[in-house]
């Protein structure tokens, strides 16, 4: 595969130019000295211009995303654009040569996450896939009193996404809310924090799910799910973009033999419970590992694009590529069979 670019700045192109396409503006900004923003693309010209008013009016601005392949300048494509785009544009990309970022979830199909990763590696080119909150400096934390074993055995985990999405937020687009392009709550609004439920706790044994719709979508905007790890613990987890009037919490609680900790705030952001048996030396830093947020996406944009800069050069490992992604797509992709056909699902799934 190719790993290696050496010390050149990395050039990249952001597909998509809607609301999350600023956090990686801000990143790519933040990580100057290795990533140029040489063009960005969208097929809708008013927000191609808002774009480029927001990063540099000079820059080369495209609207069809074939065109854009074809300029030999561009090493990665950042694809911001609806998910169920991510899957053809992914593997456009890859046979074009350019390495891939792409936002959660990579894919909202099985078959097409896997097609996306298959594309990749006969390309030769890397797929990294977003999940940004893992670099939270509480969710980091909480990954190493984990790793560390501090919980002792763990007996139960529960995590709250308790969101507001009004039939606005929908409205915006037409592809907002419907199967094919976008997902549900499950699959598109909380798909960072079912990703916590592999990274964190382990390989997910069974789950069981039920979905139901409130807004006038094709999807689900609330959830709840009892999960079963292969370790032994026990969870559910509580989804609603329902929340009145604002988002309200994202919070995860863990229980185990020897510790209890609870994140929770706004996007995981605070840690509110933090007791173990056995002390250690970085328990007085959980005060200054809280943090003030506002935006439901975190801060992990810029720690996540300074590994796909390492992994390109050949300095480190991809820390969320494309089959690490698939790991939180089975997950959802199990729920929502639980949910349809009203029985417990085991993974792996057989396809």
């Amino acid at each position: 595969m190719i790993i290696n670019q050496s010390k050149k700045i990395i050039r990249i192109a952001v597909v998509g130019c809607g609301r999350i396409a600023d956090s990686h503006f801000e990143a790519i900004k933040n990580n100057s000295n290795h990533l140029k923003l040489i063009a960005i693309c969208d097929n809708d010209e008013k927000a191609l211009e808002q774009a480029k008013m927001k990063v540099d009016a000079t820059i080369n601005s495209v609207s069809n995303f074939t065109a854009l392949l074809n300029s030999s300048d561009i090493d990665v494509v950042a694809l911001c654009t609806p998910s169920g785009l991510h899957a053809r544009q992914a593997i456009e990309a890859a046979r074009a040569g350019k390495h891939v970022v792409t936002e959660k979830p990579m894919a909202t199909r099985w078959q097409d996450g896997v097609n996306m990763v298959r594309a990749c590696d006969d390309a030769g080119v890397r797929l990294f896939v977003v999940k940004q909150n893992r670099y939270n400096t509480t969710l980091q934390m909480l990954k190493r009193a984990i790793m560390e074993k501090r919980f002792g055995k763990i007996m139960m985990v529960h995590i709250n996404v308790f969101w507001s999405r009004p039939q606005a937020y929908y409205d915006q687009a037409k592809w907002r809310g419907t199967w094919e392009f976008d997902g549900g709550a499950l699959m598109n609004q909380a798909s960072h924090y079912v990703d916590l439920l592999d990274w964190l706790i382990g390989p997910v044994e069974k789950v069981q799910a039920m979905v139901t719709t409130t807004r006038d979508i094709e999807v689900e905007d609330s959830c709840v799910l009892n999960i079963k790890w292969r370790n032994g613990a026990l969870g559910t987890m509580s989804i609603t973009m329902l929340t009145y009037p604002n988002n309200l919490e994202g919070s995860i609680t863990v229980l185990g033999e020897k510790g209890t900790v609870r994140i929770g705030g706004v996007a995981a952001n605070n840690i509110q419970i933090w007791q173990f048996e056995e002390p250690r030396e970085y328990d007085e830093k959980i005060g200054a590992a809280s943090y003030e947020t506002h935006s439901v996406y975190g801060y992990g944009h810029s720690i996540y694009y300074k590994n796909v800069v390492e992994v390109i050069r050949g300095e480190a490992i991809a820390e969320t590529d494309g089959r690490e992604g698939l790991k939180s797509l089975e997950i959802i992709l199990a729920a929502y069979l639980s949910a349809r056909d009203g029985k417990t699902v085991s993974l792996p799934l057989e396809y």
